[in-house]
């Protein structure tokens, strides 16, 4: 069961980059490992590191104001490309629970929901504004209150949607099998009864 999300009050980090897409947040010669071993050191690995393993001065995870964040404000079509979870783990394993875009991947985006990171989708002209306070203002701390459906900080405040039974499963900490199983004794009465009224089949 993962952990349940309701309000995250976190340092927000700018990605300021359009269609970062799956291999730049988890290169695919990492996809052999298991995902027990955790995949937090991995996520943008070589965007955050040289050929020696530094730590690349200039990316904003290695910027000692941004090391904490768990918020990322990204540019539109974040987690594009191709299909792999294990993007949606390299970012909840460093600490990212939250990503706030304009848009995102398609497969991405459902990806996210069943591991417990909420991507929030937002105006891009308002997550332009965000990423140039956050660039102006280092360290700042943005508040994420899935209850309410809304993004705040300095900047106001901002309302996003999202779907009813995705806000229950990520407020609950559930994700759609585990949702299932709740409601095993139902599925099993209901098979029963199928079976006895039509035996035939």
């Amino acid at each position: 069961m993962m952990e349940p999300f309701r309000t995250l009050e976190a340092v927000a980090a700018p990605i300021a980059t359009a269609n970062v897409d799956t291999d730049q947040i988890i290169p695919a010669r990492f996809l052999w490992r298991k995902r027990s071993d955790g995949w937090g050191d991995l996520l943008f690995h070589d965007l955050r590191f040289s050929d020696d393993g530094s730590p690349k001065p200039d990316f904003v995870l290695n910027q000692p104001a941004f090391r904490d964040a768990r918020i990322l404000v990204a540019e539109r079509n974040f987690g594009c490309g191709s299909s792999r979870e294990a993007a949606v783990w390299a970012l909840y394993d460093y600490g990212i629970r939250a990503v706030i875009a304009p848009s995102f991947g398609d497969i991405f985006f459902n990806s996210s929901f069943q591991n417990g990171l909420l991507p929030v989708v937002l105006p891009a002209e308002r997550v332009a504004a965000l990423r140039t306070m956050l660039k102006q203002t280092p360290g700042t701390r943005l508040s994420v209150d899935l209850a309410a459906q809304t993004v705040s900080g300095p900047h106001g405040r901002d309302s996003f949607t999202i779907a009813p039974f995705r806000k229950e499963c990520l407020l609950a900490g559930t994700d759609d099998i585990t949702y299932t199983l709740a409601h095993r004794d139902a599925i099993v009465a209901f098979e029963q009864a199928y079976a006895a009224t039509l035996p035939w089949l």
